[in-house]
């Protein structure tokens, strides 16, 4: 490990910092934080924490002896000052004359020596930092350390790589007893840099941000040179694979389907999905690969906490054979089963034997192995997802060191149970609730603008993943770029059935398949239908028709292979209903693409799918020719504004975010379909009858 120190970025922060009333003691801390944390190595999604002991002015302006720590729910990759709340030292040192004390209580105990009452809760292992007598104090989870601490024999291990400059505390959960444990171990060894927390991780300590930031730099590297010494010639002896390996967009939706949350209504149609995120690389498919697989991946996690991202295990599923996808989407769901059953036993077994009873999880995993293809992480939400992914990259580079000089070995599953239903993890139970479209993959064709970006905006706000296809794709890329991690554009010529397959199959290999179709792209053509070139009727259906189809056919590809159901949703037009004069080139497609719609209601309603559209009508976007709109506002003597809102029984503009609010609803109603919905303010003549 390189140390990431630099002085004059150092003595920069410290400059703005007191500009800004930060002390340098917690400018420096800041900066080594965000050292330590932007090492994927060392820190993963919340696994470390930092402090500094120093003195402030409380509330009434007297010095106090203060604990500056990480504070919940902040980034050391981007941590501010704000995010080390300072706690009072001496009443938490006095924790230490206690026997015992419960998560609760010390989680109260800390907010109430906050010395500002609104910063964020302290770390669950403030107490383990202020009970050491150091000024500034490291924590991570060292993928390095953790493989030689994950061992069956690691007392060898660590005497040969640190002798006696580090002190070995068993495993204790995190809190009150590890604090005490910890604080044991170091009076009995005052000598020693660092702490090694048995499958945990590692500490290290010194006078000042820099000197604990160096230990850990050199303990860790220690740790480095010990895995590259001795390893086995070849770590996973390899299994037999189909030699036609299915791609992940072809597994990805047979797996979301199979790990879909059955809803706890039994009157609703819908089940809670998820969102997957695929990762290989050589190192991981030697790991999925290996012959024993079986046996390494069920053993835990390498470090506790990663058991409330991930659980205890990852499920293993059948190499997917592409010439014959059937049996192993059979094999994966009878592994899915297995899977649920094991789980639930777990939870059985470990919560008789503990009081209070637990409040049983979701038995669902948070990560699928895949032999001879990769590897998923499982989640809620495409962030959710994304890190169970990272923490299983994480978790093969760890067991395949291990498994290199030795034999992985975790905390037992009694230990997992208790990291996984902690009771501060219980508490958040109830405590909040999924967005309406959690979990669910969103296409909108001609997403770049007018009705589709509206349209995509709403679903995102729902909290829905969202593919944006456009002809446009650097148009489509500002408007995913809106939606962060949850965005995804495709440059996508719908009237290409090549380049739509292409699309699904990208949409399935990032988010793992397809739930909500919004088919919106669109142009009018105009001309009398008794004269208009036969080519101008041909480019409005393949536009406004042949690319519904293309589209829907896509989706009901992708929501079969899931099994739970869909929505179909066509924009079509009031010119189906209303045909206007001139107007038939773009109206005969879009009167079709109802019958397609229904068409689609009919055949596919038994699979859960549902199909509906929606009619509008005098929408000021991108899909009037330049000049139409003012074209039209003439000939009645108005302005365009008043074209738009006196054209109506309401006397209301019809913008596209109405008509995206009326896609919206139609995906939630559930039991709705073959349905048109007018968005256009009211037209006798345009009404369904």
């Amino acid at each position: 490990m390189k140390s990431a120190w630099r002085d004059r970025d150092a003595d920069e922060l410290v400059t703005r910092s007191r500009d800004q009333g930060i002390a340098s003691d917690v400018a420096l801390r800041v900066y080594t934080t965000r050292l330590l944390g932007r090492d994927p190595l060392l820190v993963m999604h919340g696994g470390g924490n930092t402090s500094l002991k120093t003195v402030e002015r409380d509330l009434f302006g007297e010095q106090v002896s203060v604990l500056r720590v990480k504070g919940s729910g902040w980034d050391m990759a981007e941590i501010e000052a704000a995010g080390m709340p300072a706690v009072r030292l001496e009443p938490l040192l006095k924790l230490r004359e206690l026997a015992r004390l419960s998560d609760e209580d010390m989680v109260a105990f800390q907010r109430a020596n906050l010395i500002d009452p609104t910063a964020p809760n302290p770390s669950v292992e403030t107490l383990l930092h202020a009970f050491l007598p150091h000024t500034s104090i490291d924590h991570t989870h060292s993928a390095a350390v953790l493989s030689l601490i994950d061992q069956e024999f690691d007392v060898p291990l660590l005497t040969e790589v640190y002798g006696a400059r580090v002190g070995l505390v068993d495993y204790v959960k995190p809190g009150f007893a590890l604090a005490q444990a910890s604080a044991r171990v170091y009076e009995a060894n005052p000598g020693v840099e660092g702490l090694i927390l048995r499958q945990h991780g590692i500490f290290t300590f010194g006078d000042d941000p820099k000197q604990s930031y160096d230990r850990m730099v050199a303990l860790v590297t220690l740790a480095e040179e010990r895995l590259k010494r001795g390893r086995k010639t070849q770590v996973f002896v390899p299994a037999a694979v189909p030699a036609a390996i299915a791609s992940p967009s072809h597994v990805a939706p047979i797996l979301r389907g199979l790990l879909a949350f059955p809803s706890n209504d039994l009157d609703s149609a819908d089940d809670k999905r998820v969102v997957l995120e695929f990762r290989t690389s050589t190192a991981i498919r030697a790991y999925v690969d290996g012959a024993e697989v079986r046996s390494y991946s069920q053993r835990g996690v390498v470090t506790p906490d990663h058991a409330i991202r991930t659980k205890p295990w990852p499920l293993v599923v059948p190499a997917p054979d592409d010439t014959a996808i059937e049996a192993f989407a059979d094999g994966a769901r009878a592994a899915a089963e297995a899977y649920l059953a094991k789980y639930r036993e777990y939870f059985i077994r470990h919560n008789g034997v503990r009081e209070p009873a637990k409040i049983a999880l979701d038995p669902y995993p948070r990560v699928v192995l895949v032999p001879g293809l990769g590897l998923f992480g499982v989640g809620r939400s495409v962030a959710a997802a994304r890190i169970a992914a990272d923490l299983a990259v994480n978790t093969v580079r760890i067991v395949t060191d291990a498994e290199a000089i030795g034999r992985y070995q975790p905390v037992s599953e009694a230990d997992l149970f208790d990291m996984e239903y902690w009771s501060l993890e219980q508490a958040k139970l109830g405590k909040s609730s999924d967005p309406a479209f959690a979990g669910q993959v969103v296409v909108v064709t001609g997403g770049g603008g007018g009705i589709g970006a509206a349209a995509a905006r709403a679903f995102a706000a729902e909290g829905a993943a969202v593919a944006i296809l456009d002809r446009d794709g650097p148009v489509a890329g500002a408007i995913a770029s809106g939606f962060k991690e949850r965005g995804l554009a495709i440059t996508c010529d719908v009237t290409d059935a090549k380049s739509v397959r292409a699309a699904f199959d990208t949409i399935c290999a990032t988010f793992g398949g397809v739930d909500i179709v919004v088919s919106n792209a669109g142009a009018a053509w105009q001309g009398e239908i008794g004269t208009v070139a036969d080519e101008v009727l041909r480019a409005s259906f393949e536009l406004n028709f042949w690319s519904h189809q293309h589209v829907a056919q896509n989706a009901v590809r992708v929501m079969l292979a899931q099994g739970t159901g869909g929505s179909l949703l066509f924009n079509a037009s009031k010119q189906a209903m209303n045909p206007g004069s001139g107007f038939g080139p773009y109206g005969l497609p879009k009167a079709a693409t109802i019958a397609l719609m229904k068409q689609y209601a009919l055949e596919y309603g038994g699979h859960g799918i549902h199909a509906n559209a929606v009619n509008a009508d005098r929408v000021r976007t991108g899909l009037f020719a330049k000049g139409l709109l003012e074209e039209r506002a003439a000939a009645r003597g108005v302005s365009v504004e008043e074209y738009l809102r006196t054209g109506n029984l309401l006397k209301r503009e019809v913008k596209p975010e109405d008509v995206a609010a009326a896609f919206v609803g139609l995906a939630k109603a559930r039991k709705t379909t073959a349905a048109i919905i007018t968005v256009d303010g009211g037209n006798i003549a345009a009404s369904v009858r």
